[in-house]
């Protein structure tokens, strides 16, 4: 059985849509899902179906957020394979940066030549950010929180949703997922 990942945007951000841990695991729960471990608080739920359609999958999930809890967030799904390929492909890593600086924005979709012209790679020194397919590797030397490399301006400049994790929940989410049955 596939084992995912939900990247939910939004949640427990801020004071803002709070949803309880074991409430969002229940609803995972009861969408049919399995092995269903949530990851800090800021919406990172580590599951396994036997759904093989990740889209449908998401848009399930997404009907359920809506209904279960009155919100309407994006959810970026990833396999562990996929997170893998994630982890090992951090393009700063092997630059030598600092993992409390680094983060990775996951997109819905791969943006193409036109969207990616508009990104601007001066935007904001000395933060760095690199597009491989739907992700977006993020290097913040001085912290993200000045930064104007934001999910609302990758977002508006891509013309896709998105969400963002710093490198530590992304290396937790991944050892959850790979110790899983």
């Amino acid at each position: 059985m596939p084992t995912y990942v939900a990247f939910l945007r939004g949640i427990n951000v801020g004071g803002k849509n709070k949803v309880a841990m074991p409430e969002l695991r229940s609803m995972f729960e009861e969408l049919g899902h399995q092995e269903v471990v949530s990851c800090v608080q800021s919406g990172n739920i580590v599951f396994g179906s036997r759904a093989s359609a990740p889209a449908k999958l998401a848009a399930g999930i997404e009907r359920a957020m809506a209904g279960t809890f009155g919100l309407t967030v994006s959810v970026h799904l990833r396999t562990r394979r996929d997170l893998e390929g994630v982890v090992v492909g951090n393009p700063f890593i092997t630059k030598g940066a600092e993992f409390t600086s680094l983060h990775v924005m996951f997109l819905a979709d791969a943006p193409e030549g036109k969207a990616l012209a508009k990104l601007d790679p001066d935007r904001s020194p000395p933060d760095e950010f690199e597009v491989r397919g739907r992700e977006i590797y993020l290097r913040y030397p001085n912290g993200s929180g000045r930064s104007k490399l934001t999910t609302d301006y990758f977002e508006r400049s891509l013309g896709t949703s998105a969400t963002a994790r710093n490198w530590n929940t992304i290396t937790k989410v991944l050892k959850l997922m790979q110790d899983m049955p």
